[in-house]
C-alpha cells in the first residue's frame, strides 16, 4: 500500500517530545515525505548522533523513508538523568515518541535499536502490540552478562557495601551504578520478553559474527524463542559493524521495505 505524502524537507528538523516525567526528549527528523515513519534507538552511553545511527537514518532517506532518531532521558541533549539500567524507562520515552507522531497522524513503520536500544524495542513489542516491524541490532539476550567486564569481578560485593559502583565511561564520561539499577537490568528476563511478542510482528535480527561486546550466540537464542524472526549474521562485524556500515543499511533498509509491501 503505497504511503500518504507528507511535506517533504531535504533538511533534518529538531523535534523535542517531553516524556511521561515531563522531560524533554531531543531528537532529529529526516522527512522523506512519507506518513510512516521508523523510529531509530541508540545504544548505552551513545546518542542519536552516534555513526550507525545517523547512517541508518541516511540510508533510509535515501531510500525515501521518513526516519527519527532521539536521545533517550538522561542522554545526549535530552533532559534527565543518566542511568546504568532503566530499560523499562526508556521503553517509555520510545512509547512517548511513538505517541506523539501518531498524535500528527503518522503511522510508526518499524522501530530500530541497536545494543541496548535493541533489548528496548524487543521491550516495546512484549508490552504493546501497535508497531508490527522490529529490528534488533545486536541486543543482548542474557541481561546477567557483560556486568563484570564493566563493573569488575566483585561488583555485587562491592555495591551490596557502598550502594553503590563508580565507573569510569568512554570518552572521560563517569557514571555512578546504584544497587536499584543493578537490579532494574538484572531483573529483565529476554526470553520471557520475547515470548509475549505478538506473532504478527516481523522481528529482524542482525549481529556481527565477531562482536566482542555480546557474542553472536545471543542471535541465535533471538531466534529460537521468537515466532516470526529473520536473523542475519554479518560475517567479520564487531559489535558496532564499524567496517560493515553499508551491509548493515543496505539488509535493513531492504527488510523495511519488504514489510512496508506487506501492507
Amino acid at each position: 500500500m503505497a504511503l500518504a505524502q507528507q511535506n517533504p524537507t531535504s533538511e533534518p528538523q529538531r523535534v523535542i517530545i517531553p516524556n511521561s516525567h515531563g522531560e524533554k526528549l531531543v531528537g532529529t527528523l529526516h522527512e522523506s515525505g512519507t506518513r510512516g515513519i521508523v523510529i531509530l534507538c541508540h545504544g548505552f552511553q551513545c546518542s542519536k548522533d552516534y555513526k550507525l545511527i545517523l547512517n541508518l537514518a541516511v540510508a533510509l532517506e535515501n531510500a525515501k523513508i521518513s526516519s527519527f532518531r532521539f536521545d533517550f532521558s538522561g542522554n545526549g541533549e535530552s533532559e534527565g538523568l543518566f542511568q546504568f539500567g532503566n530499560y523499562w524507562a526508556e521503553v517509555d520515552d520510545l512509547h512517548a515518541v511513538a505517541q506523539h507522531f501518531r498524535a500528527s497522524k503518522r503511522e510508526i513503520s518499524a522501530i530500530v535499536g541497536h545494543s541496548k536500544g535493541a533489548d528496548v524495542v524487543l521491550l516495546y513489542a512484549s508490552k504493546y502490540s501497535d508497531i508490527k516491524t522490529v529490528v534488533n541490532l545486536s541486543g543482548r539476550y542474557d541481561m546477567k552478562a557483560g556486568i563484570e567486564e564493566r563493573l569488575g569481578k566483585d561488583y555485587m560485593e562491592r555495591i551490596k557495601k557502598d550502594g553503590f559502583i563508580d565507573v569510569k565511561g568512554s570518552g572521560h564520561f563517569d557514571f555512578r551504578v546504584t544497587e536499584e539499577s543493578l537490579m532494574d537490568r538484572l531483573a529483565i528476563n529476554m526470553h520471557e520478553a520475547c515470548l509475549h511478542i505478538d506473532k504478527e510482528c516481523r522481528v529482524f535480527t542482525v549481529h556481527g559474527s565477531s562482536d566482542e561486546t555480546i557474542p553472536v550466540e545471543d542471535a541465535f537464542e533471538f531466534s529460537k524463542i521468537i515466532p516470526n524472526h529473520k536473523l542475519h549474521v554479518i560475517e567479520g562485524a564487531n559489535h558496532i559493524f564499524i567496517n560493515h556500515q553499508s551491509e548493515l543499511s543496505s539488509v535493513v533498509v531492504n527488510f523495511i521495505e519488504e514489510a512496508l509491501n506487506q501492507f
